[in-house]
């Protein structure tokens, strides 16, 4: 079994003409435009989670999660 499957899209003829005439492999230029769509949409994905966790933990009074700590160790 193979680990590629077929993707296809259809682009003018004349496009595909001028790419087979220039040398241009078409196939390493669709699978890198899709890397590299899929690893800037990551990243984009990536950031906003980011950006939520940095709100989340604004919110968290850090002076009272010290004193929560210093209060729990002196109890042991």
């Amino acid at each position: 079994m193979s680990n590629y499957t077929v993707v296809t899209g259809k682009v003018p003829k004349k496009l595909k003409e001028k790419a087979k005439q220039l040398g241009i492999n078409i196939n390493k230029v669709i699978r890198e435009a899709l890397e590299n769509a899929v690893k800037e949409k990551e990243d984009q994905i990536f950031l906003e989670s980011l950006n939520d966790a940095a709100n989340i933990l604004s919110k968290i009074n850090i002076k009272r999660v010290v004193q929560n700590i210093r209060e729990d160790r002196e109890t042991r």
